[in-house]
């Protein structure tokens, strides 16, 4: 069984806005929002915003984010356990960037600071 089997995404994103609000060092003086466009059995977009020391996540295209991750489900996943690097993914075409590759590489930086 894959990762992305074993947790449904939309509770994961739950869990990820819980854990970003109940500990919020990782994200202050940070004023951005991430989308994410994921890939799978379905597509989904999901924009992660932070700002104010407050994480918030919406299901909503990510036309207007400030750093747009295109990535798989699966990887997704890898993502969140500390398990795919960002910049690998990226030069490997697992990860496509729109924006900001260094909002990218920050955003990874501050999710492993959190267990998911």
């Amino acid at each position: 069984m894959s990762i992305g089997q074993e947790k449904d995404l939309q509770q994961t994103w739950e869990d990820i806005e819980k854990q970003l609000n109940e500990n919020p060092a990782p994200i202050q003086g940070l004023n951005v929002s991430y989308g994410f466009n994921l890939t799978g059995e379905e597509k989904v977009s999901y924009v992660l915003v932070l700002g104010d020391k407050q994480a918030s996540v919406n299901v909503q295209e990510t036309d207007e984010a400030d750093c747009v991750l295109s990535m798989s489900v699966d990887d997704f996943y890898k993502l969140l356990a500390g398990k795919l690097n960002t910049t690998t993914a990226f030069m490997m075409g697992k990860l496509k960037v729109k924006g900001s590759l260094g909002l990218a590489l920050k955003l990874e930086n501050i999710l492993t600071q959190y267990q998911f």
